[in-house]
């Protein structure tokens, strides 16, 4: 918001009058809210898994277009289906790219070694702390999050236990490291997908991403 207001990227074309008000558009997106009160609901009660929560999203999205918004028309489907697979193609794609350097790094002892050197650098857990969090910010800006867990959760869990550290509160700042990194040129696999989602050029994110 504070971006768009700084860099003036408002439409000139928009009409400040034929904005809805804030009030109308809350009430007419209120059954498109509720999907993640679905999804997180049904996860936290142990009503379906992970994998069973895509498919009540898709449902309920299919649902809520076809039925209440009364938008989703069946060539709009197809349409759908088609840049799906398109972007999941491009998805699949990079993440085995990164797959292989993940594994040629693992294979030739390169991510492991390093962890190990890092750890052994100092017994100050806040120093050691940061230098894991840098280690972890530069994987993610290397390769997927997956990689990224299987190479440095085994290097990292007896850090986490010799230190007595909350595995809970270490999780979170591994997993806004990596998204971070997922971000950081030079490969950033998350920026990859999502300027191809937007249909926008790579190199015109780069510094914004920065």
């Amino acid at each position: 918001y504070f971006l768009a207001k700084k860099n003036n990227w408002e439409n000139p074309q928009e009409d400040e009058e034929q904005r809805p008000s804030i009030r109308k558009s809350f009430i007419e997106a209120l059954p498109a809210l509720f999907a993640p009160v679905l999804i997180l609901g049904g996860l936290r009660s142990g009503l379906f898994t992970p994998t069973e929560a895509a498919v009540v999203a898709v449902t309920y999205g299919l649902l809520i277009g076809s039925l209440v918004y009364r938008q989703l028309t069946w060539s709009g489907l197809v349409d759908m289906l088609v840049e799906a697979t398109k972007i999941s193609g491009i998805v699949l794609l990079i993440i085995s790219l990164a797959g292989i350097f993940a594994w040629a790094g693992t294979t030739l002892g390169t991510f492991t070694s390093l962890a190990e050197a890092m750890l052994s650098i100092s017994d100050n857990p806040i120093t050691l702390l940061l230098l894991v969090m840098l280690l972890v910010l530069l994987a993610g800006m290397l390769l997927d999050a997956v990689s990224i867990y299987l190479i440095l959760t085994p290097v990292l869990v007896p850090l986490i236990q010799h230190f007595g550290w909350n595995p809970v509160w270490f999780g979170i700042l591994l997993a806004m490291n990596i998204a971070i990194g997922q971000f950081t040129p030079p490969v950033a696999v998350n920026l990859m997908v999502t300027t191809k989602v937007a249909d926008i050029r790579l190199e015109h994110t780069f510094g914004w991403a920065m």
